[in-house]
């Protein structure tokens, strides 16, 4: 099997922090801070991107801090084209929180970056979503965070009317005191990305770790997904606050290699 295994650049929220984050709008705040400008994006977006690259993956979840929808220009989009092609790095999804507001210029970075899938959460009605989604023709993975039960999902996806899907993210499911391999089932023929990522306890904080360091079971999530013929993009997401996660993003894209040959 050629597995495609991807990185979420999420996974370095804490990193303008000095590797000292106080919650994920602290790193957040932060990261947007330091990419808007268009005078050092093309460095600050090199050094990430030659990172994700040192460390054996080939496809990328774009951040939206990265890129966001409320910055980014045409000359943003066009050096972070040339980066990633550089880097031989290509776009699995855009991973930026949409809402009514900013679902058109989502649409549009989404585009731009070579990729038909926003693998994130949302905010506002989803049905309100789908016009602008169907115009562009991109496909809203919605990533489960606030949702509780995969019948929650569920109901999103409806409601877009075709332009809504899931993206699973694993840990996420595990902080709502939900096992993710039962999700993953009752969300079949829905599944259009995964977020592949432990968590080391149920409730907030939602604090990641390693797997096999937590309480979600990463493999089983693997073999349900090889099961249900799943052939997109696994993405490895691992942001711990505390430190630089980039040496164990790395033997865990080993372990999921050996879980796919």
């Amino acid at each position: 099997m050629n597995a495609r295994i991807g990185f979420t650049t999420a996974n370095l929220v804490a990193r303008e922090t000095g590797w000292a984050m106080h919650g994920w709008g602290h790193g957040d705040r932060l990261t947007n801070e330091a990419f808007a400008p268009r005078e050092t994006y093309a460095a600050k977006l090199d050094d990430v991107l030659g990172r994700v690259r040192s460390l054996g993956f080939a496809w990328v979840d774009v951040w939206g801090a990265h890129l966001s929808p409320e910055w980014a220009t045409d000359e943003h989009v066009e050096i972070a084209n040339e980066t990633l092609a550089r880097h031989g790095l290509r776009v699995a999804t855009y991973a930026t929180w949409v809402s009514p507001a900013n679902v058109e210029r989502a649409c549009e970075l989404a585009r731009s970056l070579g990729c038909a899938v926003i693998g994130a959460g949302c905010s506002g009605d989803p049905a309100a979503l789908a016009p602008a989604l169907r115009e562009h023709g991109v496909l809203l993975a919605l990533e489960n965070h606030p949702e509780r039960t995969p019948a929650e999902v569920l109901a999103k996806v409806e409601a877009g009317g075709g332009t809504i899907a899931a993206t699973v993210d694993t840990g996420w499911w595990a902080t709502q005191g939900y096992d993710p391999v039962r999700a993953l089932r009752e969300l079949e023929g829905h599944v259009a990305h995964v977020h592949l990522k432990d968590v080391l306890a149920v409730g907030e904080p939602h604090e990641t770790c390693p797997w096999g360091e937590g309480i979600v079971d990463v493999e089983a999530c693997v073999r349900e997904l090889l099961r249900q013929g799943y052939d997109g993009v696994w993405t490895v997401e691992h942001e711990p606050e505390d430190h630089d996660p980039s040496a164990e993003l790395a033997a865990l894209r080993d372990r999921l290699e050996g879980w796919l040959a």
